[in-house]
């Protein structure tokens, strides 16, 4: 990740530019307002290139950015991010196998608290219970945050749950009505559009760090997903009918993380439990919970304070506990 200093050259030199539209800036008057020589300037605009920045350089007129392309580099994700601490120390990959082992690696080394890791593309991404996760080049936002919250363990689980929240508020904002399917599956009309992996990594007492891994389609189109999953995955896109500008989607989705995290800290799991049931898709559905011991079909009541979903069994009426499995909704 650059130094500071020279991240704050860097956006200073973007934000003037992108302002300028059309002109040209001179590198002069860019010194200037970067408060650096004009060497730093040719220096910067020179790394802002090979970060994917499209820079025009003109005898006697100066610098010119042309419109930008759909990239997840730092520096794009910094411009505009509206957020305290998550997203702030950023590394961002053209292609890896996945972003989780690489965060998890990260964090083991000491990766600072809301770190965040990204790829264009994962060619061995994975969801829960060890399936795939298809992650086409530049299709969608593949990424791993690193969070290291002061919690006991057993309350980690509770921190999917919240992503899930972020992603379908960022999704809304956007205008995409987006909901939850128990535990982790953000759906659209049916269909899934995100998904949520959690690792934790701790002691009996304490957490390191939790990796959450969040792959959302952002831009794919029908012919863009395999056959085998066609029929049961969407894209903000396809909802949309229109691309998204990714960075913006995801500046919108780390800042709605960063206050529901905090939230969550101060005030406990009720806040984010209640919006997690507000845009629930599960709970009064009569569903099929699927666990490692057993199956069980009855209607879903809501969620616990440990995020578990509370199932009224339909032969005994008794309430069950969920905390983890597969569900799946009866549609009458």
């Amino acid at each position: 990740m650059a130094h500071t200093g020279e991240q704050s050259i860097k956006k200073q030199l973007v934000h003037a530019l992108t302002n300028a539209g059309d002109g040209y800036i001179s590198g002069q008057y860019l010194a200037e307002i970067a408060g650096c020589s004009r060497t730093a300037v040719w220096k910067h605009i020179d790394a802002l290139r090979k970060e994917g920045f499209e820079i025009e350089a003109v005898k006697k007129k100066g610098y010119r950015i042309l419109p930008r392309k759909d990239r997840l580099t730092e520096t794009e994700i910094l411009i505009g991010l509206k957020t305290d601490f998550i997203g702030r120390s950023i590394h961002a990959y053209e292609s890896v196998p996945t972003t989780q082992t690489i965060a998890s690696e990260l964090a083991a080394k000491g990766a600072e608290n809301g770190t965040l890791v990204i790829s264009e593309e994962q060619t061995e991404g994975k969801g829960r219970l060890q399936r795939v996760w298809h992650s086409p080049h530049q299709g969608g936002l593949w990424m791993s945050l690193i969070v290291k919250p002061d919690i006991p363990p057993y309350q980690a689980p509770r921190l999917t749950l919240l992503t899930a929240v972020a992603a379908v508020l960022a999704m809304r904002e956007m205008g995409v009505e987006a909901g939850i399917k128990w535990p982790n599956d953000v759906l659209v009309n049916g269909k899934k559009i995100a998904g949520i992996l959690t690792e934790l990594h701790a002691e009996s007492d304490q957490i390191h760090s939790v990796v959450i891994g969040i792959g959302i389609n952002v831009n794919q189109q029908p012919e863009d997903f395999s056959t085998d999953i066609k029929s049961i995955a969407t894209s903000l896109a396809i909802e949309k009918g229109e691309n998204l500008d990714r960075v913006i989607f995801l500046q919108s989705f780390l800042a709605k993380f960063e206050d529901l995290y905090v939230t969550f800290l101060a005030e406990g799991f009720s806040p984010i439990k209640e919006q997690w049931e507000r845009y629930s898709i599960t709970i009064g559905k009569r569903v099929t919970a699927t666990t490692a011991q057993k199956s069980l079909t009855g209607y879903a009541r809501g969620i616990n304070e440990d995020g578990a979903l509370v199932v009224k069994d339909e032969h005994t009426n008794e309430e069950q506990l969920i905390y983890s499995g597969d569900i799946t909704i009866h549609h009458m």
